[in-house]
């Protein structure tokens, strides 16, 4: 099943996605649809997509988003290779950091490039999973029933402050740093962990192109371990990882600028479009 969060004449509004259609479910956000731990069901008349403006899953997350740093070892590589440091290609441990969220992006909104604070705004597609009930010492084996669904998620970056301050956060959290959706697939259309195509192109060309399969700590992995010393509420994002060939991987740099489509996709989910303003 495919949700999307919408305005409709002012109302925002969950619906289930079928085709060009949104049928209404009568929850009024994704975090009210999630806490009340039932499946969704179509309740009125269908409303034609072109007709709503379609926001991010949720557009004001509960808490910063849990992310996976440097998840895929070609990532990894080309991070290590940017920064000038020895990289000898080994993870034994996952590396976990916040984004923090005031309202997320939604498909077609506009990713402010802040000239004069950023010179080399960068795009990372990720594989976003929502929490779908609390979680607390959860077993790799048991984490599938954790999972509420899944959306695209466009980690947007600015990497001269991000390594001005030595730390993601910063970087990583600017207003419009964080495009999500445009829906949320949820759990049973998937394999779990899932093993999904995954991209991004940057004004029709392809910079990004792996499968989720490649992740280093995958999914069970990553709900177990968290879940070990801190509850995991319902409604949590936690972002998975970028593949290699963001923007700072290329020699030299391909940094985003005003005017540029950014398109993140994943298989089974679709397309996150955005462009960057001025």
């Amino acid at each position: 099943m495919k949700l999307v969060t919408y305005d409709s004449q002012g109302i925002q509004s969950v619906g289930i996605l079928e085709g060009e259609w949104v049928y209404p479910t009568g929850y009024g956000s994704l975090l009210e649809l999630i806490r009340a731990q039932k499946p969704a069901q179509k309740i009125g008349q269908a409303l034609a997509k072109g007709q709503v403006q379609i926001l991010a899953p949720i557009p004001h997350p509960q808490q910063d988003i849990i992310c996976l740093g440097v998840n895929y070892m070609a990532h990894a590589q080309e991070s290590a290779r940017f920064k000038k440091e020895d990289f000898n290609g080994e993870r034994p441990y996952a590396v976990y950091f916040s984004k923090r969220v005031d309202c997320a992006l939604e498909d077609g909104g506009t990713i402010p490039s802040y000239p004069g604070l950023v010179d080399s705004l960068d795009y990372e597609v990720e594989l976003a999973a929502i929490i779908g009930r609390d979680a607390k010492a959860v077993r790799q084996e048991d984490a599938w029933e954790h999972v509420f669904g899944y959306t695209i998620l466009n980690d947007v970056s600015a990497r001269n402050v991000q390594n001005r301050h030595k730390q993601w956060y910063f970087g990583k959290s600017m207003d419009g740093f964080c495009p999500m959706g445009p829906c949320v697939v949820t759990r049973e259309e998937f394999a779990f962990p899932p093993a999904l195509e995954i991209y991004s192109r940057v004004n029709g060309e392809l910079r990004q192109q792996a499968n989720t399969r490649d992740m280093i700590f995958d999914l069970p992995f990553v709900i177990a371990e968290l879940s070990q010393s801190m509850t995991l509420r319902a409604g949590t994002v936690i972002a998975t990882g970028t593949p290699a060939g963001a923007g700072m991987g290329f020699t030299p740099p391909k940094w985003l600028r005003p005017g540029d489509l950014v398109e993140c996709g994943i298989e089974g989910i679709g397309v996150l479009r955005n462009r960057v303003g001025g």
